[in-house]
Order: C-alpha cells, then structure tokens, then sequence
C-alpha cells in the first residue's frame, strides 16, 4: 500500500458499531434486562428471558431500518478492535502477506450461539465473509479506498441474502461464539461444579441453582486458604446439606440425598471440633470439652472395636470381654503387640492368670512362653504376644480399617478409662469397667446417654456388656459413686443418665 493510502486510511472515519445485550436483572429472578450501546436508546426491563429476546430482535430491526445502508467512506469497525483476519498468521501456512480489508463496505451483524448478544457494524466484505456467522444486512455502492491498490472479490451474504436479517428467539445454548477466526471454533461453556457435580444450567428452581453455583465457589475458596476456619466450614457443610436436601427433592436423586446426610454429619463434627478447640459452649449453653478422642472417624473406630469384641470373644462373661477388649486394641493393626504383667493385673480381674491360660488353650491368643512369664514380665522387658484371627489376609486386609496411627490413639482411651483413678481407688470390677467404656461409646455431644440424649436400651447394653438385668443396677451404682454418672435411671426398657464433666473428654459422642 503506498504512502499516500495509509495517509487517506488514517483519515478515514472508522466503523459505526453497536451491541444490543440480555442479561439477569438479578441473582434469584426470571426478569432480564435490554440494553444497547447507543447513548441514546434507555434499558428495558423484561419478565422473561423469551420475552428479552423477542425485544432485544426487535430493537436491534429498528436500529437496522433506521440505518439501510453504510456510510460512505469509512473502514472496517472490526480493524480497530484487532480483528483475527487483521492478525498476521504464524502458522505452517503463513500468508505470504497480512490481511488487506477490500471490497465494498458491508452492514453486518453477528449473534451469539446462546441468544444473549446481537452486534451490528460497518465493515469491509471481506471481513465479513471472514467472521464466523455473520450475515450481511445491507452494502454500500461505493468500493471503499481499501480496493483501490488490490481488487477484492465482491460482497458475499454469507446469511439469507442482502435483505433484513432473519433472527431467531428460539436458539438451542451451544457454548459462547469464539473470537472470529478463519474457521469457526466452538467452545463449551464453563460448567459450575459443586462437590465434583455438574449443576445443570437448566435446575430449577433459580435460587436453588444460584446457591448450589455460590457454594461450590465459596468451597473453592476455602480450600486456598492458609489457615483453617473451622465455624466457617461448619457453616458451609450445614448450607451443602440443606441444598442438595432440596437438590434430591427437585430430581428424586437417592445419591443426593445421601451426600446431603454426609454434609449434616460433616457440620455437626466440624463444629463440634471446632469447640473443643476454641473452648466455646454447645447449643444448650455446656461447656465445650477437649476430648481424647477429637473427631468423630475415632470415635467411630472406638464403637467398632466395640462391636467386634462382642461378636468375637470366645469366652464367656464379663471379665474375659474386657480382657479381650484390651488385647485386640493392642494387636489391632497387625495381630501382635506387646503386654507387661501391670497391663493385666490393673483391669481388676479376679485371676487373670487362669483367664489368659484359657484364651491361649482355645487358640484366640499365642505367647511365646508361659502365662507366669507374662505376668512377670515389665517396661523394659515386655512380652510380645500374637492373635491370629487379627493377622491381615494376604490382601492386606483384617477385620478393621483404621490404620496404624489410629490403634495407639484407640487404645491409649480404653487403657484411660479402664485405669480411672476413682475406678480404681474403688476395686470396680471388670464389669464396671467394661460398661464404663461401653457408656463412654454411646453418648450426645453434651454427655447424654443413647442417641439424642434418649437413653440406651437394655438389649443393646446387653450384647456390650454381658450380664444380667440384676447386676446392671449394682454397675450402675458403682459408675455413680465413681463420679461417672448422675441422674441415672435404670428401667425394664433402658437406661438414662448424664456423663459427669470430669469423665466427658473420655466419650465418644455418637453421630447426630
């Protein structure tokens, strides 16, 4: 292009272009709102996002018939704004030189694939031909200065001809129009995710897919953060488990509603954790409490341990259930472990002695030497000893599913609670101490006994604690002198009481 072109381009008056646009008029409503770049033209406030499209057409018609064809003397609008046919081509089939507009100067417009913007602008043909989806509304009769050095061919429609657009308020959502290209590109739209779930664009209703969309977002962020907050999490589990609650309602999704019962369970933990740490006050106003056991995986993994002493001791009574109990907590992970004498001869057993020679005669335990060796056996010198049913399975695989971390944290508890100095100051015997422990499993939060506070049934406290109704009340008795329990109530049906707030950091309170 010669000297005195680029001087008449520079002087030339650039393209009109104008955007009418739809958009929410908020978070949580159906209304939309028109608005078009021309200073002129005052926004639109519409019910429905059909309804916007239907007008925003319309508006965009009227600003075409006011204006039928470009000006004359004028260059492209899209060369202002770097144009991809205006971009030099760095690719293996570079053009042997950069793009040059030429032809007449169209009236073309451009949609997007979504139904959200309408753009009208004066633009050379072949830029028009060039922008993917653009449709020429009208041309000019004069051949602008860009063809005055090189021809270009004529004007092409790339639409329904050289008359009024044709629109449609009926387009299916394809993903957002790319930046002109030679060729189109389509793109999918960003997705919103929450809990690694797609939130589908269409879930009705809006609010509900605004707060699943905010939510997933504000984990997001959590996840960035430097330091943890845990009330700040609580809350965000407590708003998940109340969407996706109305999210399975909306869909009948059983997963959903499973994943809203994880969330509760996840805010109750989170902030139970969080007042055992900040020493705050529960909902009824109890002090928090620092507890052993700090978060609920351990305290399930207690009850499990529990439940599968019950299942599995091969003697009967009392005192070999709590012997058992304490030597499974000891080989859990790997099926051996070690034990002193003092480890035996603390849990009150009437003759501890005849008791492990019983175990080991039944082969549910193995010591490499005698039941006296055990028994005399200290610290510096313990016994290791071997269950085999705890050995893992060639899978790597055992009864339990805590890890190796988990077992001393497990057994450090029971061995806290079995060796309670009042306990122990009081000769309880291996009963007491057993149903000390069994009680310590199965409380609230704030020290009730059962789930809820409601009390635990006598059958369940018969399969963890085997012994008859009549001895349960002296047991009872016992745990109270010991400033264990208060107002206990022992019924044919069950038993209710309150965990004093000396023993409290030994329970493990039960899931809400």
């Amino acid at each position: 292009m010669t000297q005195a072109a680029v001087s008449e381009l520079d002087e030339r008056v650039p393209g009109r272009r104008w955007t009418v646009r739809l958009d929410a008029a908020g978070r949580g409503s159906a209304a939309v709102r028109i608005s078009c770049s021309r200073p002129a033209c005052a926004e639109q406030r519409l019910p429905s996002a059909a309804a916007g499209r239907v007008a925003a057409v319309a508006h965009l018609k009227a600003h075409l018939r006011a204006a039928p064809a470009p000006r004359a003397g004028v260059y492209c609008a899209c060369r202002a704004e770097g144009c991809h046919a205006h971009l030099p081509d760095t690719g293996r089939h570079a053009r042997a030189e950069p793009w040059r507009c030429g032809g007449p100067v169209v009236l073309a417009v451009v949609t997007d694939r979504e139904g959200r913007w309408w753009q009208a602008m004066e633009c050379c043909s072949r830029c028009a031909a060039a922008i993917p989806g653009a449709k020429t509304a009208a041309a000019s009769q004069t051949p602008g200065p860009q063809a005055a050095e090189r021809p270009a061919p004529a004007a092409t429609d790339t639409g329904a001809g050289a008359g009024a657009p044709q629109f449609s308020d009926h387009q299916v959502p394809a993903g957002p129009v790319p930046a002109p290209r030679s060729a189109p590109v389509r793109r999918r739209p960003p997705q919103a995710k929450i809990a690694q779930r797609v939130i589908p664009h269409d879930l009705r209703p809006v609010a509900l897919r605004d707060e699943l969309t905010e939510l997933g977002d504000l984990f997001r962020a959590y996840q960035q953060r430097e330091q943890p907050d845990l009330a700040l999490l609580a809350d965000l589990q407590e708003r998940k488990a109340h969407a996706f609650t109305t999210w399975a309602d909306v869909t009948c999704d059983g997963a959903l509603r499973w994943e809203a019962r994880r969330a509760g369970q996840a805010a109750a933990a989170t902030r139970l954790q969080h007042q055992q740490r900040t020493g705050g006050t529960t909902d009824d106003d109890r002090p928090a409490v620092a507890r052993l056991l700090t978060v609920a995986t351990q305290w399930d993994h207690a009850r499990s341990v529990l439940a599968h002493v019950a299942d599995h001791t091969p003697l009967p009574g009392p005192e070999a259930r709590l012997l058992v109990l304490m030597l499974t907590l000891r080989t859990a992970h790997t099926g051996t472990g070690n034990l002193v004498g003092q480890d035996l001869t603390a849990l009150g057993l009437t003759d501890p002695e005849d008791l492990v020679e019983k175990l080991t005669g039944s082969g549910w335990l193995t010591l490499p030497g005698t039941v006296g060796d055990l028994l005399a056996s200290r610290p510096e010198n313990p016994t290791p000893i071997t269950v085999p049913s705890l050995t893992p399975h060639e899978d790597g695989t055992g009864p339990f599913t805590f890890g190796k971390k988990m077992r001393p944290k497990l057994s450090g508890w029971a061995q806290k609670v079995v060796s309670d100095k009042k306990l122990r100051k009081a000769k309880a015997a291996a009963g007491t101490r057993l149903l000390a422990l069994t009680l310590s499993a199965g409380t609230d939060a704030s020290g009730r006994l059962g789930p809820g506070g409601q009390g635990i049934t006598l059958n369940a406290l018969a399969d963890w604690v085997p012994t008859g109704p009549g001895e349960l009340q002296h047991l009872v008795d016992q745990l109270t002198a010991a400033d264990w329990l208060t107002d206990a109530a022992l019924t044919d049906a069950q038993l209710t009481g309150q965990m004093t707030q000396r023993v409290l950091p030994l329970t493990c309170p039960l899931r809400a």
